[in-house]
């Protein structure tokens, strides 16, 4: 926790930690109060037997926030993150003045197959391995020279990949991933979307921020969530991978910190979530699951 000033949350992605905002953090700690909390199982937080859905995760994060005196915030989620930060704003409408979501799950089914493959019953006895040093370092000689399809194509973001899953050869760590990963992912792909939910959008200023060479959860999401979202604004960073904030820190805190200033914080309106809530979608429902095949269909085909 940092600065002072309008409070920003950071929420990371999975098997990460709060440090993947050092490059933004201090910056944006100039004006504004900035808290970047470890999820529980993550980083230096603990690693009980628990409940690690998304829902449980914005709990946490409004526990903490009551915690620190904090009543509102502009949440900012990554990849896992973006989920929770979603759920965020859904559960708790009242504390949510804006949503920013970073190359976020829970937009649509695809994922990157080592996430699929880290779901599947048993990955568990095969993780020991796989996070050992000898492995990972094979793991970067090789990955560069082989094809999209041998499933380990992490574009630009491999070295950080493996970073995060040298942390996995603690028993408790995971442990808390695998349950984090398999509330959202099965072998399949993502479980959980926040497309049926997206429409509750409507009022909280959504900024959508995407790297073009995610091959993680494919930027073809981004535009699927810009559309399902009504208001929001979407930037995609063609250089960057799943982690535009390190592959681009300035431009993306510039993003941030613009977005942040030229929009009005929401302001909760009972009466009006009421009636959003009575409305539900409207039309789009019945076109929203041939969307959601074609976006798959597209990320599959074309490897992006």
């Amino acid at each position: 926790m940092a600065g002072s000033g309008p409070a920003v949350l950071l929420v990371h992605g999975i098997s990460d930690n709060s440090g993947t905002w050092l490059r933004v953090l201090s910056d944006l700690a100039r004006t504004h109060t900035v808290i970047a909390p470890d999820l529980l199982g993550h980083g230096k937080s603990d690693k009980p037997r628990a409940d690690y859905a998304a829902a449980a995760y914005a709990c946490g994060m409004r526990d903490l926030l009551s915690v620190l005196d904090v009543d509102r915030v502009t949440v900012v989620g990554h990849s896992l993150g973006g989920g929770v930060a979603m759920q965020f704003a859904y559960q708790f409408p009242d504390r949510c003045e804006r949503l920013v979501l970073v190359s976020s799950g829970g937009v649509s089914r695809e994922v990157h197959p080592a996430l699929r493959l880290a779901a599947m019953p048993g990955a568990e006895l095969a993780m020991p391995v796989i996070a050992s040093a000898p492995v990972r370092s094979l793991v970067a000689r090789i990955a560069p020279w082989l094809p999209p399809v041998a499933g380990l194509d992490f574009g630009p973001d491999l070295d950080y990949a493996l970073e995060r899953y040298a942390g996995l050869r603690d028993p408790s760590a995971r442990t808390a991933f695998l349950r984090t990963l398999r509330s959202v992912v099965d072998v399949r792909g993502q479980v959980v979307t926040m497309l049926d939910r997206c429409y509750l959008t409507r009022g909280i200023p959504t900024l959508l921020l995407w790297g073009a060479r995610d091959r993680i959860i494919p930027a073809a999401h981004a535009q699927l969530a810009h559309a399902a979202m009504p208001g929001s604004r979407l930037e995609v960073f063609d250089d960057s991978g799943h982690f535009p904030h390190h592959t681009e820190p300035q431009r993306f805190l510039a993003t941030l910190l613009d977005f942040i200033a030229t929009t009005e914080p929401a302001q909760y309106d009972p009466a009006k979530w009421r009636s959003i809530l009575r409305e539900g979608r409207g039309p789009e429902r019945a076109q929203q699951p041939a969307t959601v095949a074609r976006i798959d269909r597209y990320t599959v085909s074309s490897g992006s």
